[in-house]
């Protein structure tokens, strides 16, 4: 009999019974990972070890993985509530980006738009992200291979279109599909405060690297390349990285070679600053500051 273990994210998990249900009745021995999920970065590894298939619920793949099926969870929504955007976009050609869960509504969107005069370019991206018009709030290559001035975003939260706009310099409109509410991102606020946390960071005696362990997160020849940077800096190996876990380590600054969202969307959670490796290096000295730059994951 195979052995199938399945992985959900956090918001999916409600659905693992059903799921189950339906592999057991077909013959298969069934096992769920328990462990927090984020993402098609965060594979249970060690539940694979025992396992001959794992399919991961949620979101499609970030890098090439054997044994591995990723099942990613598509959400329709009124098309229609897009016209509440119209009036907030100010160019007749713009890039058209969302995230997996509407990807498939991307070619309605874009008739959508024509009807109202606006041309949509939808460009590819990295091989982290395999479809056209994708993002991920670690990787916004189908923004920026768009070549437009203005990028339409379509998904929940100003993170990604904030990073978007850092990482293109293009006018971001984001409209938000469960809300129906338009929103231009502003990143002043954003930068003022990394910034107060790389003055900060430049007074500190303690460096700790992040060194992830999770399947698409682990950047090892960056973290050592970081570590190089400091006399006083050193990699910290680790899986969860939670506010305890830094609190007992006691480093006076963190440096997130991790999922680039830790250093963003999570600063209040953590005891001390936690910095982008961008940010690090103007720390030490290796990158100015009118150099500075979205973290991400290519």
């Amino acid at each position: 009999m195979h052995k199938v273990a399945l992985q959900f994210p956090e918001g999916l998990k409600r659905k693992a019974h059903g799921i189950s249900e339906a592999l057991r009745k077909a013959g298969y021995e069934i096992v769920i990972s328990g462990e927090p999920c984020w993402g098609a970065c965060d594979l249970d590894l060690d539940l694979m070890k025992n396992s001959n298939i794992l399919i991961h619920i949620g979101h499609a793949p970030v890098d090439k993985r054997e044994n591995v099926i990723f099942e990613h969870f598509s959400h329709d929504f009124d098309i229609s509530r897009l016209e509440g955007v119209i009036p907030s976009v100010e160019s007749k050609r713009v890039g058209l980006i969302t995230t997996i869960q509407h990807v498939h509504l991307l070619d309605d969107i874009i008739h959508f738009f024509r009807d109202r005069g606006i041309e949509c370019v939808i460009a590819t991206g990295s091989e982290r992200t395999p479809f056209k018009g994708q993002v991920l709030g670690c990787t916004f290559e189908a923004a920026k291979n768009t070549g437009c001035s203005e990028i339409v975003y379509i998904g929940t939260g100003l993170f990604h279109p904030l990073g978007v706009h850092l990482a293109t310099g293009a006018r971001v409109v984001a409209f938000d599909p469960y809300t129906g509410r338009t929103e231009i991102p502003d990143e002043r606020r954003l930068i003022i405060k990394r910034h107060t946390l790389i003055e900060k960071a430049k007074e500190a005696r303690s460096f700790g690297i992040l060194l992830s362990k999770k399947s698409g997160q682990r950047r090892e020849e960056l973290a050592k390349r970081l570590e190089g940077l400091s006399d006083n800096a050193d990699i910290i190996e680790i899986g969860e990285i939670t506010p305890d876990a830094l609190l007992n380590f006691g480093y006076d600054i963190y440096v997130n070679t991790a999922c680039p969202r830790l250093a963003y969307d999570d600063q209040a959670r953590f005891p001390v600053p936690v910095l982008s490796p961008q940010e690090f290096e103007i720390v030490c000295g290796a990158r100015e500051w009118v150099e500075f730059e979205i973290d991400e994951i290519k």
